[in-house]
């Protein structure tokens, strides 16, 4: 399989995950995830470690949101090698509250995949906040250069 190859399957399956979450589909969004899946998320726990217990931290997410979702990537890079790949950028996550007002920030995003009987899914993600280290205050009001890109032609 070509390396353009590789880079749309795994395009398109990051664009299903984001798009997913923005649908707030917790099935689907658990979907792409590895049964063995560590991820660091910047809230609520230093790790979640496998499919149910990530998905189960998706859904207590969702729920702090019953207005609108935002997902968007931006700047991905991916680097693949035979069945494991790995991709960094930043991705803008937040949502509406319960007042309708959104509340997002960009985050960077890290994730490696592995493919599993010819599908990609993510076995490690991480995304984290920059922090101010005077005042130990996260960074949310930080903007990237650009608009996201479309992940998928």
């Amino acid at each position: 399989m070509s390396d353009k190859s590789t880079e749309s399957e795994i395009r398109s399956l990051l664009a299903g995950w984001a798009g997913a979450v923005e649908a707030k589909g917790p099935a689907r969004i658990a979907s792409v995830y590895a049964a063995d899946v560590v991820a660091f998320d910047a809230i609520l726990a230093l790790r979640f470690e496998g499919r149910e217990a990530y998905g189960a931290h998706w859904q207590a997410c969702l729920s702090h949101c019953p207005g609108e979702m935002a997902f968007k990537i931006h700047d991905l890079k991916i680097e693949a090698s035979g069945d494991i790949a790995f991709c960094h950028g930043l991705v803008r996550c937040g949502g509406a509250g319960p007042d309708g007002q959104m509340q997002s920030a960009w985050m960077r995003m890290t994730i490696g995949l592995r493919r599993e009987a010819g599908a990609w899914r993510i076995v490690h993600e991480h995304h984290s906040a920059p922090f101010d280290v005077e005042s130990f205050k996260a960074l949310f009001d930080l903007e990237p250069e650009g608009e996201p890109e479309a992940l998928v032609a």
